[in-house]
């Protein structure tokens, strides 16, 4: 009779309180199924039929924390119907969640500034996921973005977590478009304009190049003489280019730039010091004295004879 009351009573709760519980979870799976597809549409919204980059970009970051955000609220509410189905009020419970929540509050204000400080940081656009940026000294693509932390990978493959109540300036080297920088030393003794003709021409083929030119979206612009350094003139021209695509159109010119300067017998110098003995007050130098080591390479020295 025991076992008979308790299949009975077993039965009646799987018809009624169980079959309530099962209705929960297959409606929060079927809304865990629309939020996605709502966020896919979403994302194709933002992108307005454009794939460029950029729209893809803030169309992943958008959609990954709207996402994060939504499967909480779907599985905290879920939570909270599967209880009262259960008989249990939750009453109580949520007065002494919003108690404790307070008290965690207080004793957690570096998460809720990290909380603040992300929702600004996608209101404003300033960080995407794929972009390339330097926040609190540390650089990297960006491969995850929340509303409590900033996930980077730097160029040696290591993983940086930046919470991001720490991020007080974010440098973003991909936003839009990107610029590479250079700066070219040749020797006092070339010719200036003749040496710009060539950074000019090699900057033209390669962005007349197959392979580079849809990286690069205008011509090299030549800055001009930017120092008189100690044993160089260094020339500043810069390449404007797609996000991301700066240091590798860079290192082909750079590649480029040595071997037509290698053609042309167009000195890159590397420093060098001029040694200078000083003058009395008559104009007189004193004397340089050189010794003469066993290779037979020379250098100054203090000694008074030469050997051999």
């Amino acid at each position: 009779m025991e076992w008979q009351s308790f299949l009975e009573s077993a039965y009646r709760w799987l018809i009624t309180t169980g079959a309530e519980i099962l209705v929960i979870l297959l409606v929060t799976v079927i809304a865990l199924r629309l939020l996605r597809a709502l966020i896919d549409r979403f994302n194709r919204s933002l992108e307005n039929g454009k794939r460029d980059g950029e729209a893809i970009k803030r169309a992943d970051t958008l959609s990954s924390v709207i996402r994060y955000a939504a499967q909480i609220i779907i599985w905290v509410i879920a939570a909270m119907m599967v209880l009262g189905a259960l008989g249990i009020d939750i009453g109580p419970i949520l007065a002494a969640a919003g108690v404790l929540g307070l008290a965690v509050g207080f004793g957690a204000q570096s998460l809720v500034q990290d909380v603040i400080s992300g929702f600004f940081i996608l209101l404003e656009d300033q960080i995407r996921v794929g972009d390339v940026v330097d926040i609190a000294g540390k650089g990297g693509v960006v491969e995850r973005l929340n509303l409590r932390m900033v996930v980077l990978r730097d160029l040696s493959g290591n993983v940086h977590y930046v919470r991001n109540n720490q991020i007080d300036v974010v440098t973003n080297m991909t936003k839009e478009f990107s610029y590479y920088v250079f700066d070219i030393g040749i020797a006092y003794r070339e010719n200036v304009d003749e040496a710009i003709e060539i950074i000019q021409r090699v900057g033209a083929d390669l962005r007349d190049d197959p392979d580079y030119q849809d990286d690069i979206l205008d011509d090299l612009e030549v800055l001009g003489v930017d120092q008189l350094g100690d044993s160089a003139v260094v020339i500043k021209a810069r390449f404007k280019t797609k996000p991301i695509k700066q240091w590798r159109v860079g290192r082909e010119y750079n590649r480029r730039i040595k071997s037509a300067f290698d053609a042309e017998n167009i000195e890159i110098p590397f420093p060098h010091m001029t040694v200078y003995m000083g003058e009395d007050k008559d104009g007189a130098a004193p004397p340089m004295h050189v010794q003469l080591n066993n290779d037979g390479e020379s250098q100054p020295s203090g000694s008074t004879t030469a050997q051999g």
